[in-house]
């Protein structure tokens, strides 16, 4: 898989955003180019301190940071929480 597209949802921003994520990044690699995309996409309401974390949007469970989004199983259309 060379990128899944996921639907982000940032609380910051009360907004939902489609982003390609590559499927061989470890998580937290994920989490931190996605934190900063989302930041300029975000028109001043996020901005990205580092130490974001991305969850699965229906239960709020962290990923775990160590895996890839393939090891995880995400697949296109995956939703997924930004905090």
């Amino acid at each position: 898989m060379d990128k899944i597209l996921a639907e982000v949802y940032l609380p910051a921003a009360r907004m939902s955003y489609d982003v390609r994520i590559p499927g061989r990044i470890k998580i937290y690699q994920a989490a931190e180019l996605t934190a900063r995309l989302l930041g300029e996409l975000a028109e001043g309401y996020f901005k990205p301190t580092g130490e974001e974390i991305l969850c699965d949007r229906m239960s709020g469970l962290p990923y775990d940071i160590n895996l890839t989004p393939e090891e995880i199983g995400l697949t296109d259309g995956a939703r997924m929480l930004l905090i």
